[in-house]
Parts: C-alpha cells; sequence; structure tokens
C-alpha cells in the first residue's frame, strides 16, 4: 500500500542527540535506544471509515515530531504504520451507509493520505493493510496454535474461532499482563468491553483472552488461511506488520492513549510469543483531543475533520501549530479559539521569517534542547515567539 509524499525536511544539524521520551511501561522518562543503528518506529495506524479528525493529527503529529528529532539528529529512521482496512466498526459503518465495505476504505484511506501530506507528516517507509497481510498473519495464528499459544473457542454461528491464551504467554515467554499497560484486571475488563474485546464470550480459558482469528460469518468478508477461512482479530495485526518489517525489540512503539489496553498489550503479548522477544523498548501514547465536553470518538460522532478545516480555507501550517500547541501526553479541548491563535501565531511567524536575513543558531539549539525533552512542542513555540518579538 502506498504512503504520501514526503515534506522537505532541513539539513541535519542535532549531532547525534538522543530524546528523553514517556514510556508507559516504566512509568518515566527513558533515552531512547537504536538498534544497530537505526531508530525503528511502529504506530499504529487508522480504521478507515472517518478519517482524519484532530484526534488522529494529535497522535501522527506527536511521533512525526519523534521522526523529526531523530532524523535532526542525524540518525535513520525505519517507520511503519499499519491499516486495518478489514475490521468490525469499518464493516458496521458500511453496512449502515450502504456502502461497499472495500469501497469505504479505500475513499477513507485516500483522504486520511491527503489529510497527512497537507500537515506535512513524515509518510511511513512500510504503509501496510491488514487486507494484503492476510496470509501471513494467518501463519502466524497457525504457529501460535502449534506451539500452544492459542485454542478453539465453539461459535454457535459458525466454525470455532482462534484465541490466544494469556496464561500460556506468561508461563512461555518473559511478557506478563499488565507489563505494558500497568492497569488492574478490574480495568483491564472494563475497557476490554468497552474497546473491542469480548470478555463474556462463553468458553474462554480467560476472560482477557483476545480474539485471534475470526471464522467466516454469513455476509462478512472471508479470506482462506493456515487456519481456516475467515479474518484477522484486531491485536495480531500489527504483531505480524512490525514484526515483517522491525527487529524485536523496537525503538518505539506508539498510538494514542486509548490504545495503552488492549490493543498494545495484547499486541506485544503476541509479538513475544511469536519471537520470543519483548516487542519494543519504550511504549508512548498521545494524550485525548475532546470537543463539547466529550473525547473526539466517531461513535460519539463529535468530530472536527482536518479535510474540512483545509476546504474552509485554514492554513494546514496553523492546524498544525495548534496542536502542537499542546504537549503530545495532555488530554485537551479543541475550539475556535485554538486555530484562531495558531494563525495569529503562523501570521507572525511568517511576516519574522520574510524579514529575517541570518539563521538564529542559538534558537535552534534551544528548540532542538527542548524537543529532546520528551517533546515539549509548547515550550518550542513560545521560545519561538520570544525570537519574533
Amino acid at each position: 500500500m502506498r504512503s504520501w509524499a514526503p515534506p522537505q525536511l532541513p539539513t541535519p544539524g542535532g549531532g547525534g542527540a538522543l530524546p528523553r521520551i514517556f514510556d508507559t511501561s516504566s512509568n518515566g522518562l527513558r533515552t531512547v535506544e537504536l538498534t544497530e543503528g537505526v531508530a525503528q518506529l511502529y504506530v499504529c495506524g487508522i480504521t478507515p471509515y472517518d478519517a482524519t479528525h484532530l484526534g488522529h493529527a494529535a497522535t501522527y503529529l506527536a511521533y512525526d515530531t519523534v521522526n523529526r528529532v531523530l532524523r535532526d539528529a542525524g540518525h535513520k529512521v525505519h517507520y511503519v504504520q499499519n491499516v486495518t482496512d478489514v475490521d468490525d466498526p469499518l464493516l458496521e459503518r458500511a453496512t449502515a451507509t450502504g456502502t461497499d465495505w472495500r469501497d469505504l476504505a479505500a475513499s477513507q484511506i485516500d483522504l486520511f493520505r491527503s489529510d497527512m501530506e497537507a500537515l506535512r507528516i513524515i509518510p511511513p517507509e512500510d504503509y501496510v493493510g491488514v487486507v494484503e497481510s492476510i496470509d501471513r498473519i494467518g501463519a502466524a495464528c497457525a504457529r501460535l496454535l502449534d506451539d500452544g499459544f492459542a485454542y478453539w473457542v465453539d461459535s454457535p454461528d459458525a466454525a470455532p474461532d482462534l484465541y490466544f491464551d494469556i496464561a500460556a504467554g506468561e508461563r512461555m515467554t518473559s511478557w506478563h499482563l499488565g507489563q505494558e499497560s500497568r492497569y488492574s484486571r478490574e480495568t483491564m475488563l472494563t475497557l476490554s468491553a468497552e474497546r473491542g474485546g469480548d470478555p463474556d464470550r462463553a468458553g474462554k480459558r480467560d476472560r482477557l483472552d483476545p480474539l485471534l482469528w475470526r471464522s467466516e460469518r454469513a455476509g462478512e468478508p472471508a479470506w482462506d488461511s493456515a487456519v481456516g477461512r475467515g479474518r484477522p482479530g484486531w491485536h495480531i495485526e500489527c504483531s505480524v506488520i512490525g514484526g515483517d518489517r522491525l527487529a524485536a525489540p523496537i525503538t518505539l512503539n506508539g498510538g494514542g492513549s486509548d490504545l495503552v489496553f488492549p490493543h498494545h498489550e495484547m499486541s506485544a503479548a503476541h509479538s513475544a510469543a511469536l519471537t520470543g522477544l519483548d516487542w519494543s523498548r519504550l511504549y508512548s501514547h498521545a494524550g485525548m483531543v475532546s470537543l463539547d465536553g466529550a473525547k473526539m470518538s466517531k461513535s460519539r460522532g463529535n468530530l472536527v475533520f482536518v479535510s474540512r478545516l483545509t476546504s474552509e480555507g485554514f492554513d494546514p501550517r496553523a492546524i498544525r501549530l495548534a496542536v502542537l500547541a499542546h504537549h503530545y501526553r495532555e488530554d485537551w479541548a479543541w475550539s475556535d479559539a485554538e486555530l484562531a491563535l495558531a494563525e495569529r501565531r503562523l501570521a507572525s511567524w511568517t511576516e519574522w521569517a520574510r524579514r529575517s536575513t541570518a539563521h538564529d543558531s542559538s534558537l535552534s539549539a534551544e528548540l532542538r534542547h527542548l524537543l529532546l525533552d520528551d517533546l515539549n512542542t509548547p515550550a518550542a513555540l513560545n521560545a519561538v515567539d520570544v525570537a519574533v518579538d
């Protein structure tokens, strides 16, 4: 799957410095570690049924900042992002709108590409969809079954479904439940029910055991695989797509804070079972953006779309500044005032750049220092404001 055109990047000048990023699994700042001189980044992508709202933009701008800081320091980056181009929310939206799920996914992926390009986000080296990865995901599920990490659960309306055995993962690998999220079991059960899990399904060995492979149901897309005809569960896709293109343990696994559990927890479990290694050295999560008192989400419909703002004439650079005015780990609320302030800031900076005749090396050094400290973009923007004034 193609990604999008890259923006022009400035000449590196960071001198090899490595940033400190907050790690969810250790609950503290950690210095980024490279693998054989390469920063390996995996950031979970969209389910393409309603792209791209400002919550998405905030997440991908956060990891674009990581990418830029590393490249500015002269490091090579291998960035991988998936696309969940078949999953229940996509199928449900397609049914509700009377649209073929493939057409809906294709249109929303195209929209996402154009939004990322407008926001000048560096594209991943590998941009990979689930549909194009079915054979590899099915083969991985078969391996997990053969190696004792998976089991079948009977279904009343189809062939059995394949589930991951958490207890086996804890027994046979270094991974353990809560290793990444640090959540209590009670919290995990609540979040599993809210975020695509099925803790009350009969026949599971553990209520938190996640689905690996859903057997074919009438009216649903399905593919032949090493574990029968059906389609992948959610978490296994990232384990396989990431593991195909990066070498564990990777530098950083990123995404929105709503992916802490179950998605990143279970993806890490699958990866450990498939490779015998911890998946990532660092787990990073971006905060949520709210509107009208609630987190922006497709289910609520309280969304502000990047494409709508740009079609109304707002400069994508102003949208970028509005998002970066907040620390990436911060939960914050969007308002029209955010964008108005960003537009004024952009106009001021543009005029300053037009008048400026020399590169300000001290400002560049200050910006690098601030961004190396857990991506302190609000302080970096303020430092430019001071220079402009």
